[in-house]
């Protein structure tokens, strides 16, 4: 079965298919500006009977790896009828979109899963986790006073192009952030209340995106750029001590905010897989990938069945990647190993020990030596 372009004229349908099959309903106030928003997307698909029976998302975005941005497409809304499943239309659809990525130019693609081992089979790998943690009333212990404040915004106050300077700044220490432009932080915050600290100079230099309903505060996203900006958000989160019974905080798992803390035992913490990536240009990523200089050569080995541009051997010396034919000595590794690995998951000596790269430990240590010590992270969804 061909997979097709679905057009304007079939979004209804689209919108159909995942209601059903995501089990929610978009309100018909919503449906006018959800079916505005699809224009953004391309929608592949398979059509039988004249009827929309499966279809995928594909999303124009940027990624963050440290200070350089790839361009990166991100998989949404993949969903078929039950009646129709089992016919390999996913696969098929999954399989055009490679294809469809490379000629556009992106270098990398993110997802969600339904299933972390159903796309593995495909290419894509776990990046990020997310932290989420819940304290209760007596964990609200405010930590040393700071010399700056906070002020509280809405959707309507709050100058985004403040947000966007702290969370450009916290995201380029990660791998994987998403950059986020105008249209997009107006979704991102949409009604939640939004607290930003500015220092002694009246810098921004963290931001909180939460909500509050049932005595419960719920924050989104805690985006601190140094240690002062982390006290002041913690001691403005502990000021609602007279309004909440529970606090639920969701970030990354290594958050230096949860060391800091006078309460540690009583702290819940539950680590949860989020999102996975998958290199969908290999060449064109490595030579935009900033290594750490080398003066030996290293050589790495491609497998990708899906992608088979990408079962290639790559030279990495002196921070210069090229094609060679000669395979000797290189480390073997699939493109999902290789995803997880730029992507700060999983470190060369880790992925060796579990068997994900073949090859000689001293060829692992240089490869070692090479990975910047990014951890991948996401806070977004799509």
């Amino acid at each position: 079965m061909p997979i097709q372009k679905i057009t304007e004229d079939r979004y209804r349908e689209s919108v159909r298919l995942s209601e059903y099959a995501f089990q929610y309903k978009v309100p018909e106030e919503d449906l006018a500006k959800r079916l505005e928003g699809l224009k953004k997307h391309q929608i592949l698909g398979v059509l039988e009977h004249d009827l929309v029976v499966a279809k995928l998302h594909l999303l124009s975005l940027e990624t963050y790896v440290g200070n350089k941005k790839f361009k990166m497409g991100g998989i949404a809304g993949v969903a078929t009828y039950p009646e129709y499943r089992r016919r390999g239309y996913v696969k098929e659809m999954l399989s055009d979109v490679l294809v469809k990525m490379r000629e556009q130019g992106f270098t990398v693609s993110m997802l969600h899963p339904f299933d972390v081992s159903f796309y593995r089979k495909f290419g894509w790998e776990l990046y990020s986790n997310r932290l989420t943690t819940k304290h209760t009333k007596s964990d609200l212990d405010m930590l040393d006073a700071v010399d700056g404040e906070i002020k509280r915004f809405n959707i309507e106050n709050v100058k985004i192009e403040e947000l966007s300077q702290i969370y450009e700044q916290y995201a380029t220490k990660f791998s994987g952030m998403l950059v986020r432009d105008p249209d997009w932080w107006k979704n991102v915050i949409d009604d939640l209340h939004i607290g930003v600290y500015y220092d002694s100079l009246r810098h921004p230099t963290g931001y909180l995106l939460y909500s509050i309903k049932d005595n419960k505060m719920s924050v989104e996203e805690f985006v601190a750029i140094h240690s002062e900006a982390r006290r002041g958000l913690w001691n403005f989160i502990c000021q609602h001590d007279s309004m909440i019974a529970e606090l639920e905080l969701n970030t990354y798992e290594r958050e230096p905010l949860f060391f800091a803390l006078k309460n540690q035992r009583t702290v819940k913490r539950e680590v949860s897989t989020y999102f996975m990536v998958r290199i969908v240009d290999v060449e064109a990523f490595l030579k935009k990938f900033e290594f750490a200089s080398n003066e030996e050569v290293l050589k790495i080995q491609i497998t990708d069945p899906y992608a088979s541009w990408n079962e290639k051997t790559f030279s990495i010396k002196n921070q210069q990647v090229s094609v060679v034919d000669d395979n000797g000595n290189a480390l073997r590794l699939s493109v999902n190993a290789l995803s997880t690995l730029l992507f700060g998951y999983q470190r060369p000596t880790e992925l060796y020990q579990a068997g994900a790269i073949q090859g000689a430990e001293e060829e692992v240590a240089k490869l070692e030596k090479l990975i910047p010590h990014f951890q991948g992270f996401m806070y977004d969804f799509f």
